[in-house]
């Protein structure tokens, strides 16, 4: 596995060059402020990735719990969520979405982020259920061309992941391991966004890819094998898609972050209530045509436990993601 650090200050330029290209290309526009505007509402700018799980949060805003807590809320999407979090750090927008293994490594790198929230995650018990990958809005999918059934016949194969050393690479690297596959020097990692990734394994030009919805169900569709469901095997239950903020917008946004909050936990049980709604708000967001029946339910807590985020700091450790365990008090925000 690659090891190479590069400096942190390059990291974060890149980074932040990384988000501001994406928000420029996506974002509506305006500037963050914590000052009532028209209506009273104050504006909120929150960046997603895009997401099926997005629609929770869209189902919220279009339901008034945020314009309710006197909040307008301004989405745009970014590329992936390195450039969520380098857009917190630097101010661009107030909230981030970003899963906890992502938020880690840029804690790990002295970055000043705190979490908010919830965004999605795993349903208590979901992990010992029958079939797992019922609950798992992500997968390892083999291409048909690859001839591979399981993950222990991926030893010397290509698995592409959008990001080196993020949240697939990490989950599937824990998979690997369990099925005896060293996954710094058993298989070929290369990177591909998800898009490129399913075309990929449908081309044959990767032997497997890690996928998220709703790309997982265009992957089924090309005729590619899921061969595992390394997310919720490695996260267990809980939150693990955050709403993070820059350490110091929450110091100086203080109501208006508590606002998100109560705001975002509102959200997140009336979308678990309405899943389908939500879904369906998740597919207009992210302008998908798959139907709402084709992708896998997400699951919406409605808090941030801290053994949500021990449990992923301990095993980033113990396969060598992390040099040492990231210290978390005071980076969840309580409400």
């Amino acid at each position: 596995m690659n090891r190479l650090l590069r400096p942190r200050r390059l990291i974060a330029a890149l980074a932040v060059a990384t988000a501001a290209a994406s928000l420029a290309a996506c974002s509506s526009g305006g500037t963050s402020s914590s000052t009532p505007g028209v209506g009273g509402l104050t504006t909120l700018k929150v960046a997603t990735i895009g997401l099926t799980s997005d629609g929770g949060l869209m189902t919220g805003i279009e339901k008034g719990f945020f314009a309710d807590e006197g909040l307008k809320i301004e989405t745009s999407i970014v590329a992936n969520p390195p450039a969520g979090l380098a857009a917190v750090q630097s101010g661009q927008v107030d909230i981030a979405y970003a899963p906890s293994i992502p938020l880690l490594n840029a804690l790990s790198h002295g970055v000043q982020l705190k979490v908010v929230g919830a965004a999605d995650g795993y349903a208590p018990g979901a992990a010992q259920g029958s079939d797992p990958a019922q609950s798992d809005d992500t997968g390892l999918f083999a291409s048909a061309k690859s001839g591979v059934t399981s993950v222990a016949e991926l030893k010397g194969k290509t698995i592409a992941v959008p990001a080196r050393k993020a949240q697939m690479e990490v989950v599937i690297a824990q998979a690997l391991k369990k099925a005896g596959i060293d996954p710094s020097t058993g298989v070929n990692w290369v990177v591909l966004d998800f898009t490129s990734a399913v075309a990929a394994l449908k081309s044959g030009t990767v032997d497997a890819a890690g996928l998220v919805s709703p790309f997982t169900a265009q992957a089924k569709a090309e005729g590619a094998r899921q061969i595992s469901a390394p997310s919720i095997g490695f996260f267990q239950d809980g939150a693990v898609g955050l709403w993070t903020s820059g350490t110091s917008t929450v110091a100086a946004k203080k109501s208006v972050i508590a606002a998100f909050q109560r705001a975002i936990a509102k959200t997140n049980a009336y979308a678990d209530a309405h899943p389908q709604e939500a879904i369906k708000a998740g597919l207009a967001y992210t302008k998908s045509t798959l139907a709402a029946d084709q992708v896998i339910t997400p699951y919406w807590p409605t808090k941030v436990a801290a053994a949500d985020l021990q449990r992923v700091d301990d095993s980033m450790v113990q396969l060598g993601f992390l040099p040492k365990a990231v210290a978390l008090d005071g980076v969840i925000v309580s409400d």
